[in-house]
């Protein structure tokens, strides 16, 4: 017989001290969610889903191809869409590469980016949420509908062109993002019901091309799966962003750090069950410690909060695990950056870290298509963390720079 989970067993860590309400209303959520069996039927994070404007589908997944592990598989047709799905393996989660067919068309994701002054400039571009697999779909509808959780009807998703074996939620009113449940064992391959399934010339061709200049650049052995995925929020927001992605998902609050030279904290939350990040990546909320209009009173940076009101809350980047060692007396993350640099793929910082310090990480400049950054993070032998103040305070200070 199974042991019951519980979400509260977990160490934290950090120094940012947080809310009452957020401590009492953190043990509530997360008893309830056992209670319920939620967090025994919600598992891994199975895909992520990201929309880009017409036209830069196939330039992204050139880039991803060559900057990622990851793999052209499909392209899914429907009438006002093209879905292309990249994998890695059924181990790691899949990307669903979202290309709108007409630029003129408009949908609720497209508001979404319209009222803020950068998002406005790429009206598809955008991360729209994570699948996570569920192994009684009925059953977690059921269970977060009667905690007042919103779910888009079949009919509305069939309109949004979204996999109609999904059931998707209304986008969070904190992140922006959506959280889908796809029913499927864990043996059982990943199926997408969406449209006319395909192989585009013109992407397979993108895809052979990156992936042959990866082989020749020497990095595809170092390249590993996804890390982490960090969302950026309002300061006003950080603490009810992260209560609700714990009440959508089966991850526990790890921790946080306050990261005072940037105004701003760095909270982490990661899975419950038994799995590493490669299967089901930690999800990361950074925010400001004070609102716009109060930093300026107290002369504080605000990098964060500048990003958010700029682009809307969304996911600021993905991070790609690089193999831990180095060849010919050079670390494997200084091996891919110098390689992707070369290449013409430009970073918003050297190489931060160290092996005495544990870890090294490094920003990319944010995708042309997809407005993503990509974070690379090579971590030593037996890390015991999941990053270092000091190496956060410096990619904070750099991204606000984009």
């Amino acid at each position: 017989m199974k042991k019951p989970v519980s979400s509260l067993m977990y160490e934290r860590h950090g120094d940012k001290v947080n809310s009452t309400f957020f401590e009492e209303n953190l043990i509530r959520l997360l008893e309830e969610r056992d209670a319920l069996g939620l967090t025994a039927m919600i598992h891994e994070i199975d895909a992520l889903m990201i929309s880009v404007d017409p036209g830069h589908a196939i330039q992204y997944i050139a880039e991803l191809a060559l900057m990622t592990p990851y793999h052209y598989l499909v392209t899914l047709e429907s009438e006002q869409h093209l879905t292309h799905v990249l994998r890695i393996d059924l181990n790691s989660p899949d990307i669903l590469l979202r290309e709108v067919k007409d630029p003129s068309l408009r949908d609720i994701f497209r508001s979404l980016n319209e009222v803020y002054p950068i998002g406005a400039k790429r009206p598809n571009s955008r991360y729209m949420g994570e699948i996570l697999r569920v192994t009684d779909l009925h059953g977690v509808v059921d269970l977060q509908q009667a905690r007042d959780f919103r779910f888009f009807s079949q009919d509305e998703v069939r309109k949004l062109e979204l996999p109609g074996n999904l059931a998707v939620s209304k986008p969070s009113p904190y992140t922006h993002n959506i959280v889908a449940y796809l029913e499927r064992a864990s043996d059982e391959t990943r199926v997408y019901s969406l449209g006319l399934s395909t192989i585009s010339p013109e992407a397979q061709a993108a895809y052979e091309n990156a992936k042959s200049l990866q082989t020749k650049l020497g990095i595809s052995d170092l390249l590993l799966p996804l890390d982490h995925l960090a969302t950026r929020v309002y300061s006003q927001n950080r603490e009810v962003a992260i209560l609700e992605y714990l009440s959508w998902s089966s991850y526990y609050f790890w921790g946080a750090y306050n990261i005072k030279d940037q105004n701003s904290s760095t909270n982490v939350t990661k899975s419950t069950h038994a799995i590493p990040e490669s299967k089901s990546p930690a999800k990361v909320f950074t925010a400001n410690n004070t609102p716009y209009f109060i930093s300026h009173l107290e002369h504080l940076p605000s990098p964060t909060e500048i990003f958010v009101r700029n682009y809307g809350p969304r996911l600021h980047h993905m991070a790609i695990a690089v193999k831990d060692g180095e060849r010919h007396g050079k670390e494997h993350i200084d091996i891919v950056v110098d390689a992707i640099s070369q290449n013409g793929k430009g970073f918003l910082l050297d190489v931060i870290g160290s092996k005495e310090q544990g870890l090294k990480q490094i920003f990319s400049n944010a995708s042309e298509h997809s407005s993503l950054i990509i974070e690379y993070v090579q971590r030593y032998g037996n890390f015991d963390g999941f990053f270092t103040k000091e190496n956060v305070a410096k990619l904070t200070e750099a991204a606000g720079f984009m």
